[in-house]
């Protein structure tokens, strides 16, 4: 057999291996790649009252998405007519895709699943209201279970007030008649929460009362306009919308509640 000919089969038959290994070495570097990246992380954005256009803004930037899908879910507020106009007026000036999902729905209308509407989006956003019957109706319709979903995926969740209150484990709330009472929540975050801490009198004293007599986990305190964005249960920055706005973590130590103020930076 001829030199040139020796070459040539031999050629014919290392170039095609050749590729082969080059293409399964890269096909298993991407694959150790994408294994080795970590899941999306576990988002939250509360404040103590008033989720306005500053924190729709930063909730939108927090998604890292150019154009996010942000819903807004009133079931706290009774799906206020209200609320939900609110909720469009305040996305009106910002670069996002507002969209909204009542909880009183008929088969007839909804043609939706809760897992095809809550997981589509890229952030959520829990109206103020009963945070009582917020919890009993999502843990009846099985939102509960949608809405962790949603969290683990790396879908942005907030709120205020009880669109706050529902992430935590428990809280002080007015849900039920007469005076503040505490509820139990869905305990994404961990430790407890008292929303509305500078704007209704009897939070502070009553929060502080139950974290020092033990009844109530320690937790963090939001006065209006105040919040947390919290990666996993990360405090990974402090925010607020008006000056003098603050945020609390309140603890025993010693035997004595500390409430250590936790300054936040501006948004607008």
């Amino acid at each position: 057999m001829s030199m040139e000919r020796r070459e040539f089969i031999t050629n014919s038959m290392v170039a095609p291996l050749a590729t082969s290994l080059i293409a399964s070495t890269a096909a298993a570097a991407s694959d150790e790649g994408s294994q080795a990246r970590p899941a999306p992380g576990r988002k939250i954005l509360v404040a103590g009252g008033g989720f306005n256009t500053a924190f729709i803004r930063y909730m939108a930037e927090v998604t890292g998405k150019p154009r996010p899908k942000l819903l807004y879910l009133p079931t706290a507020s009774a799906d206020s007519q209200s609320g939900v106009i609110t909720w469009y007026r305040n996305c009106a000036t910002l670069n996002v895709e507002p969209s909204h999902q009542i909880s009183f729905i008929a088969s007839t209308a909804q043609d939706k699943s809760w897992e095809e509407v809550f997981l589509s989006v890229d952030g959520i956003v829990c109206s103020g209201g009963n945070t009582l019957n917020q919890q009993a109706i999502w843990k009846a319709q099985g939102i509960d279970v949608i809405l962790k979903q949603a969290w683990d995926r790396g879908i942005v969740l907030g709120g205020a007030s009880a669109g706050s209150l529902c992430w935590f484990e428990e809280g002080t709330t007015d849900s039920r008649p007469k005076d503040l009472s505490t509820v139990q929540c869905l305990g994404f975050l961990k430790g407890s929460h008292s929303p509305h801490y500078d704007a209704e009198p009897g939070r502070r004293p009553l929060y502080q009362k139950l974290i020092g007599s033990g009844q109530m986990k320690p937790g963090y305190a939001c006065d209006n306009d105040a919040g947390i964005y919290f990666e996993d249960n990360t405090v990974k920055r402090v925010v607020s919308a008006r000056v003098g706005a603050k945020v609390y973590y309140v603890s025993l130590e010693n035997g004595k509640v500390v409430e250590k103020v936790m300054e936040p930076d501006h948004i607008a």
